[in-house]
């Protein structure tokens, strides 16, 4: 059974992984031995990472979860500390309102290795430094559910176990595999993409070019494996990485919109290229 703690006080050093600890320190908590923490939040990506086999370190939740979506965690988490108090206490502890009132502290997981990940992949997905959480979490929900294999990201990309990113997510953050392209950011594009082509990966860019082909270009379902390349929220893709792939491809724009947010555009990526997997 978990070991269920009453918060008393809110200065204990226990809750410091969850009240001033950010992302990039619990990123690097040990290192240089092994990866840090990560926070999820809510049951339902908790869940999914339990069931992609994440190790729980402690918990913290709203004293009314317990009998509700908690219930089932807790039964799956024995031996770990639960600190637990009411919602505003939660909430002044934070700084922020908990989403359905629960949040655990896990162990990072060992990434693996491109040539692991790609083994058997017929579509995977590449990003080129999202920065932004909340489409790196958008983008692995599109990428689960509409049949993308795998996700490499750059270095720079916002990390997609940060707490916002894999709750956007609902948790397939644990269901996608995923992996970093390089370690240090003079890895992409040049040999990044030729470990893609290595891989007998076709190369495909998202960007509005007068030159691109259309999306709904026959061609490009004939491929037997593509790799789907989406850039930086503000400046797209890097003049190496379009002058470097084997297609660059548009979606029409209406009504003098320039472009979508990159998020939108991977889901219709995603289904137009997956469909024929399915």
């Amino acid at each position: 059974m978990s070991d269920i703690i009453q918060i008393n006080d809110l200065n204990i050093p226990e809750l410091d992984i969850y009240t001033k600890l950010n992302e990039v320190q619990l990123l690097h908590y040990f290192e240089p031995d092994k990866k840090g923490f990560f926070i999820a939040e809510s049951a339902k990506v908790i869940g999914r990472a339990l069931d992609s086999g994440c190790m729980p370190y402690s918990m913290l939740m709203d004293e009314r979860e317990f009998e509700g979506a908690a219930k089932d965690l807790l039964a799956r988490c024995p031996r770990i500390p639960v600190y637990t108090a009411s919602s505003s206490v939660l909430t002044k502890l934070t700084g922020y309102h908990l989403t359905r009132g629960i949040l655990c502290a896990m162990y990072r997981p060992a990434l693996p290795t491109i040539s692991e990940l790609c083994k058997n992949a017929r579509r995977i997905v590449v990003l080129e430094n999202i920065e932004n959480p909340t489409n790196i979490g958008a983008i692995f929900r599109s990428a689960a559910a509409l049949g993308m294999d795998a996700i490499l990201l750059t270095p720079a990309c916002s990390n997609p176990l940060y707490r916002r990113a894999s709750r956007v997510s609902m948790g397939t953050v644990f269901q996608i595999p995923w992996t970093y392209i390089g370690e240090s950011r003079d890895h992409w594009p040049t040999k990044g993409m030729a470990q893609l082509h290595d891989m007998g990966f076709k190369t495909l860019s998202m960007a509005l070019k007068e030159d691109s082909l259309a999306i709904d270009e026959p061609l490009l379902l004939q491929e037997e494996k593509l790799a789907i390349i989406l850039g930086n929220e503000g400046d797209g893709l890097s003049a190496d990485t379009l002058a470097a792939c084997d297609y660059t491809v548009k979606i029409p724009m209406f009504h003098g919109v320039d472009s979508l947010n990159v998020a939108a555009a991977s889901a219709i990526a995603f289904w137009q290229f997956g469909k024929q997997l399915s």
